[in-house]
């Protein structure tokens, strides 16, 4: 997690960015302590889609650097007025034809889960003489909104990913059932992460789980990167 730097004068009269990092930060470390993991090894991922441009310089000024965007159309402007050393992640679904955006301009693509779509991201890296990291997106609900690779499908698609030689695997990515149960929520993270553990062990850097709503299950499930958004910008207009 990013320590909190001091900020600039005219930063703060910010709102709540501030004050709602520092409560999850502590969140994040009750669990940590809680169960005998290093919260210096969270890595937090700012979900800004829908998020002002100042919005997310204030979270940067708050000592974020990763952030998480849906849309390739929104996170292009941003990238243009933001400070360079922002690490990107691309979360949301990735249409074919729209690779092209986002190989290169982003630093991590938590979205492959299908043949086609990795064949076009080698593609695109290899015409630009890039390696782009990615990690594989695991569905873990039978809702038919979500994306994502099957479980009993995600070894053979690694094993696809691993063959090409422009794209890194850093881990798996997935997003809990939408629901209140928390047993639910808890053996779909426990799915996802024994999937994580069949990975070879270089390519078992990341496991992306856990959001606004269900993070400290997913710590406890091994979780070592969180996408937040709501608990930190608050509730989308």
């Amino acid at each position: 997690m990013p320590k909190l730097p001091s900020m600039p004068s005219n930063i703060r009269r910010m709102n709540n960015i501030q004050a709602n990092l520092i409560a999850l930060q502590e969140r994040i470390a009750t669990v940590c302590h809680r169960i005998g993991r290093d919260p210096q090894s969270i890595r937090l991922v700012a979900v800004s889609k829908g998020v002002p441009v100042e919005r997310v310089r204030e979270a940067y000024h708050c000592g974020l650097r990763d952030f998480g965007e849906n849309y390739w159309q929104e996170a292009r402007e941003k990238l243009a007025l933001l400070p360079n050393d922002i690490q990107w992640h691309f979360i949301g679904h990735l249409q074919t034809n729209k690779v092209k955006y986002v190989v290169g301009w982003f630093h991590l693509l938590h979205v492959v889960d299908r043949v086609s779509l990795m064949q076009e991201i080698q593609r695109v890296a290899s015409n630009r003489g890039i390696v782009q990291p990615v990690l594989i997106e695991v569905r873990l609900s039978n809702e038919a909104t979500r994306a994502g690779v099957s479980p009993e499908e995600m070894l053979d698609l690694a094993e696809a990913v691993l063959q090409q030689p422009n794209l890194l695997l850093q881990g798996l990515m997935g997003i809990a059932p939408l629901t209140d149960e928390e047993s639910r929520i808890r053996q779909a993270f426990r799915t996802l992460r024994r999937l994580f553990e069949q990975l070879p062990e270089p390519n078992r850097r990341w496991l992306s789980m856990g959001m606004s709503h269900d993070f400290e299950i997913a710590l406890e499930e091994g979780s070592n990167m969180l996408r937040i958004g709501t608990a930190l910008f608050g509730a989308r207009a």
